[in-house]
């Protein structure tokens, strides 16, 4: 299966059904919001959607650039997703944003970064003055990218996981798809970690359980869909041959200031629900 994305479903739904053993798929739905759970149960499964065995969720939403609104049934189905693969008992959180913030479709994870409820730093009774019985302890980072910083993501994340020693790691990027119809409109979610770049054939150091030592969650979007794709869809829908070559293009859509802009409020106050439970949404949304 040679397609560029990093969506999960998009992979399973090009599959025939005698080739769906080893998967897993569980669908339903909350006020706008459509989920899928996909499950790589094994090695066979593993090998037939080249993706790590694990836990796979798609939230299909309404479009970010149509849709202002954050405090609805998107945003339920978001946190429930978090908590879902967030390992039980986690206490201390790192999450971390991946991209270039000067590349608009890259910039799904620094800005989420700046979203997040950081409370490394509220300890003891400062807790309690605030009117809270606990809080999680969160560190947020925005990571950047190797040709800013000259370092790995997986080698940035790795050196202060050794230092503060998070139970788990979330990681928020943007990602690949294969049909113009995800852009901006989906939500992928995983226990299995990411590869930065996979998707657009910029393949990075992996970042997961193995190389950190400690469970990794990552969300994104789709933000760019291959060039080839979109030619073949046309062919398709126009039942016509076409003499357009897409090469190496990756495809945005227009409205992806709009996109980036809301979709990173939305996700980065979803990881703050799922994380301080005890705080309200609207708390979020007036400190942010």
């Amino acid at each position: 299966m040679n397609c560029r994305t990093d969506i999960a479903l998009e992979r399973q739904e090009m599959l025939p059904d005698s080739e769906q053993k080893g998967i897993k798929v569980k669908r339903w739905e909350k006020e706008k919001a459509k989920v899928t759970e996909i499950e790589i149960l094994n090695e066979y499964g593993e090998k037939t959607l080249q993706k790590p065995i694990g836990r796979y969720i798609t939230v299909d939403l309404p479009e970010f650039s149509h849709e202002s609104e954050l405090l609805d049934g998107r945003l339920t189905a978001l946190t429930e997703s978090i908590r879902k693969l967030l390992p039980k008992g986690s206490e201390k959180i790192l999450v971390a944003g991946l991209g270039n913030e000067n590349i608009t479709p890259d910039a799904l994870g620094p800005l989420c970064a700046k979203g997040i409820f950081s409370t490394r730093h509220i300890k003891g009774e400062i807790i309690k003055d605030l009117g809270f019985s606990s809080l999680k302890s969160v560190s947020s980072i925005s990571t950047g990218v190797l040709g800013q910083t000259g370092i790995e993501t997986a080698e940035y994340i790795k050196g202060i996981v050794d230092f503060i020693k998070p139970d788990a790691v979330i990681i928020i990027d943007a990602l690949a798809s294969r049909r113009l119809s995800r852009l901006g409109k989906t939500v992928q979610l995983t226990d299995t970690g990411i590869t930065p770049g996979s998707g657009v054939g910029n393949f990075r150091k992996t970042i997961d359980k193995t190389t950190l030592g400690i469970p990794v969650i990552s969300l994104g979007v789709p933000t760019v869909v291959d060039g080839n794709t979109i030619v073949s869809d046309l062919t398709e829908n126009d039942n016509k041959k076409t003499n357009i070559d897409a090469g190496e293009m990756m495809v945005t859509p227009r409205e992806i200031d709009t996109i980036i802009t809301r979709a990173s409020k939305l996700l980065s106050l979803s990881i703050n629900c799922a994380l301080q439970p005890e705080i309200e949404p609207e708390m979020f949304l007036a400190l942010s």
